[in-house]
């Protein structure tokens, strides 16, 4: 296999205009919202010297992304996804103006600044949905998948660039004017989706409230391939998430050293960029349904030997290792969901795609928690991780439609 097959494939970028300018703004759109919730964990550590209230941040970003997605989703079956995308956008920015107010203002209540939080996380939840339907409509279907590869790899590398940019605009401009540069990036966001055409639902807009909610429920129960698709991800996020656990894990094997902690956290970072980097093989293969049951299995497999290992460089190793089935398996998973579910139903998947993905870390590490504080941290991981092959096994057996079907169609 020559090298540019294997590097990932940049189609999109080239033959759609449109996506490249979505992808731009996309891009700094998301910097600009990583430096936005350092800069608010710093400044509600600032204001309150309290760990109850830094994890409510937390709290005020995932609650709207749940209780407002699903609704949102039918919401967006039922309009111009477009539309509903830049008045979201609009939202987010008019949130990060009035962020950046109180920051140069600085004498506002951590409810008052938690509450501008929550409303853009709400925006975020309309915008999601309406966003997760772009790329199977503007690009052919056998580039869908190296189009969320494009989405994936620029998203990590923000994930990666966004806190270190912030910490260095904190020290040097200060709260407000991060804030104030977050609001500028949805300009990018809101120019590369202004040239869309509308995109309205093809087919049968989505009934009213709780309705259309629950046709979206029935389809995702009833169509085997996304529904399996969704539950290998939570077997590999709520069973074996690992991240809370790497403090504790760092103290029983590796001297509690600050230095070993920050790389593990960063393992996992390194290998799913490496992935995205070297993703052409996978997202031109056209098997996404496999592709993610093994690199699912992958993930877990790696944990557990992650929690067997005595040395810190075979741990590093593995945690890339489980960094690359991670990205490889989300990318998998989000090209399966983008390609079998109609386009009338997309939004209220895509709403239930995202809450999936929010949840399960944050499910994962509770359960993480709760097992170490019973046992230890080397007994979490090794369960977690075999609980996470045990399942993703069960859903490969069950689903015959993710181990061999190729078709968007497959599955029905």
């Amino acid at each position: 296999m020559s090298l540019t097959h294997a590097l990932i494939d940049v189609r999109p970028l080239r033959t759609s205009p449109v996506f490249r300018r979505l992808l731009i703004g996309r891009t700094v759109s998301m910097l600009g919202g990583v430096m936005t919730m350092v800069t608010v964990m710093y400044q509600v550590w600032d204001m309150t010297h309290s760990t109850v209230w830094s994890g409510a941040v937390g709290l005020a970003q995932a609650l709207p992304m749940v209780a407002v997605g699903l609704f949102a989703g039918a919401w967006v079956d039922r309009a111009d996804r477009r539309r509903v995308f830049l008045l979201a956008t609009v939202g987010q920015a008019v949130c990060s103006l009035l962020l950046a107010v109180q920051g140069f203002n600085g004498h506002v209540p951590v409810v008052v600044l938690l509450g501008l939080v929550a409303a853009q996380s709400s925006c975020g939840a309309v915008g999601a949905p309406a966003a997760g339907v772009f790329v199977p409509r503007l690009l052919p279907k056998e580039q869908v998948a190296a189009g969320l590869a494009l989405n994936q790899i620029t998203g990590q590398a923000m994930m990666l660039l966004g806190p270190a940019l912030a910490g260095v605009l904190l020290g040097r401009l200060g709260i407000g004017a991060c804030y104030l540069l977050d609001a500028l990036s949805f300009g990018l966001s809101f120019y590369g989706a202004f040239g869309l055409p509308a995109l309205p639902p093809e087919g049968e807009r989505s009934r009213p409230g709780l309705r259309g909610v629950l046709d979206g429920l029935r389809f995702l129960t009833g169509h085997r391939a996304v529904r399996g698709a969704l539950l290998t991800d939570l077997a590999a996020t709520v069973l074996s998430f690992p991240v809370s656990l790497f403090p504790l894990v760092n103290a029983e094997r590796f001297g509690d050293d600050p230095s070993t902690l920050g790389l593990f956290l960063s393992a996992l970072a390194v290998g799913g960029l490496a992935t995205s980097a070297f993703s052409g093989s996978i997202t031109r293969l056209g098997r996404p349904g496999p592709v993610m049951l093994c690199a699912s299995a992958t993930w877990g497999a790696a944990l557990v030997l992650f929690g067997l290992t005595t040395s810190a460089w075979t741990g590093l190793a593995l945690l890339v290792l489980a960094g690359a089935a991670d990205t490889t398996a989300v990318v998998s998973r989000s090209t399966i969901v983008q390609t079998r579910t109609p386009d009338a139903l997309l939004g209220r998947v895509t709403a239930a795609e995202q809450i999936v993905g929010q949840a399960g870390p944050n499910l994962g590490n509770l359960r993480g928690g709760l097992i170490a504080g019973w046992t230890s941290g080397a007994t979490a991981l090794i369960s977690g991780g075999l609980l996470c092959l045990a399942a993703v096994t069960a859903v490969a057996a069950s689903t015959p439609e993710l181990r061999g079907a190729t078709g968007p169609g497959a599955g029905d």
